[in-house]
């Protein structure tokens, strides 16, 4: 399923960027003899170099010594085979660097606009709004206060402050979160011209909470047009991969990193176990991973609910402290050659990240789920995808994967971790860079008449 939504994804990337129709969001042709804005002349001289770049060395990238990013010691082969095009990445990046201008709305006041939380599964929601906030003369980065210079429009408000604040437990009503979305889209396109200009489509969002994608129908041309930067991307629910924006979930306890996902991953000769798992049963995916695979095989292919054996073998102080718990966790993840990361209640898992950093191939099981960066990366060369039909046979699927394709697998997991890593500051090609180019590619998309 991440394959055939890979190739959903490939929108700009498969072969050079062009613009093209992308759901309700239809090319706009500039009328004959009539003077193009500066913003669209910017971004045409941007499709037309990332053209040029691609037709130049096709995805052939070990024709392209000295185009990749400086500083980078990399394998061109392995480029080819981790990205789509990179000589079409290189470029489009580097464009982005140059010309992508952000306008933030300053309408609204925190906590429920500007400010999100900065911890726990929603870390990137708060982290993604917090960073853009931050940045300011004369180091603004991708952030403009000149509207009119702006190619793309954020939308400051957290879907998780609207959830706790403005939703009342146990009432299952969502109305009041899609009232307050609609409320602020009304009021922000009462006060400037550009909502209307686009029907939206030159605006996003992003949220990292189940809810998300309900809660952007409070706006009918947010949902039909707007790009929507979500965790929870799911096809079969609306999420459209060619308009919106598929993110990463990471679920940071304390805010940073873990301090055991700092250092250097294991080798595969240190990695006794198959795969492995840890989790509740959250949703049907991991009900039937768990009835089907809890406690059959612990020696090569550890799945558990809740109960993970302690590495110190005092089970009775690891289940009261959380940090041993935690530690445990990932020193299960060193020591496995792929990590399980099923869909929960919706479809995204912060183990892929989490897999990741811990140099252990993430096993997507899964349906319709669009992962994060698939119109740049090829997700089939650092992660094996799984469908939920086929969790019966999960260990025979992974046990017929050949060693020299698991340690192919793990070069490209190494090649890509830098792209699932959040940095304070950011860093380029980190993933706040890479949620940034997800929606400058979406703008090149379109062009506004």
């Amino acid at each position: 399923m991440a394959a055939a939504a890979a190739r959903l994804l490939a929108v700009a990337l498969s072969a050079a960027i062009l613009v093209v129709a992308v759901g309700g969001r239809g090319v706009v042709p500039v009328s004959s003899g009539a003077e193009r804005p500066s913003v669209e002349r910017e971004l045409d001289a941007a499709r037309a170099a990332i053209r040029r770049a691609a037709r130049r060395h096709g995805n052939n990238a070990s024709s392209a010594p000295g185009t990749w990013f400086r500083g980078d010691d990399v394998d061109y082969a392995l480029l080819a085979r981790v990205y789509r095009n990179p000589a079409a990445f290189h470029r489009s990046y580097v464009e982005m660097e140059r010309r992508f201008k952000v306008y933030v709305y300053e309408e609204g006041e925190p906590p429920l606009l500007h400010l999100g939380l900065c911890k726990d599964i929603y870390t990137i929601e708060g982290r993604f709004i917090e960073q853009l906030e931050l940045l300011a003369p004369p180091a603004a980065g991708v952030r403009t206060w000149d509207a009119d210079r702006a190619h793309a429009f954020f939308l400051p408000f957290s879907v998780v402050q609207m959830v706790e604040l403005a939703y009342r437990p146990l009432s299952y009503d969502r109305a009041p979160l899609l009232s307050l979305v609609g409320d602020y889209v009304r009021v922000i396109a009462s006060r400037h011209p550009f909502w209307n200009r686009s029907a939206g489509a030159d605006h996003f969002m992003l949220s990292c909470h189940d809810w998300a994608p309900d809660v952007s129908k409070g706006d009918p041309e947010l949902y039909a047009n707007g790009i929507r930067a979500l965790c929870n991307a799911n096809t079969s629910e609306g999420f459209r991969p060619g308009k919106d924006v598929s993110i990463p979930e990471i679920n940071l306890y304390t805010g940073d990193t873990p301090r055991q996902l700092l250092g250097p991953s294991p080798g595969l000769s240190a990695r006794p176990y198959l795969a492995f798992f840890a989790g509740g049963r959250h949703g049907h995916v991991r009900d039937l991973l768990l009835r089907h695979w809890k406690g059959r095989d612990p020696a090569t292919f550890p799945v558990y609910e809740y109960d993970l054996p302690s590495t110190t073998g005092n089970s009775s102080r690891h289940k009261r402290r959380g940090g041993d718990r935690q530690s445990n966790y990932f020193a299960y993840m060193h020591r496995s050659r792929f990590c399980l990361c099923p869909s929960g209640h919706e479809v995204a898992s912060p183990r892929v990240v989490e897999a990741v950093h811990a140099g252990c191939i993430p096993v997507l099981v899964t349906d319709g789920y669009a992962p994060p960066f698939a119109d740049v990366l090829r997700w089939e060369s650092f992660s094996v995808t799984v469908p939920v039909a086929d969790i019966p046979r999960l260990k025979e699927v992974l046990e017929g994967i050949p060693t020299a394709e698991v340690e192919r697998l793990r070069d490209g997991v190494r090649l890509v971790k830098r792209h699932f890593t959040l940095r304070q500051p950011p860093e380029r090609l980190d993933m706040f860079h890479m949620i940034l180019h997800s929606v400058w590619l979406r703008r090149l998309n379109f062009r506004l008449d």
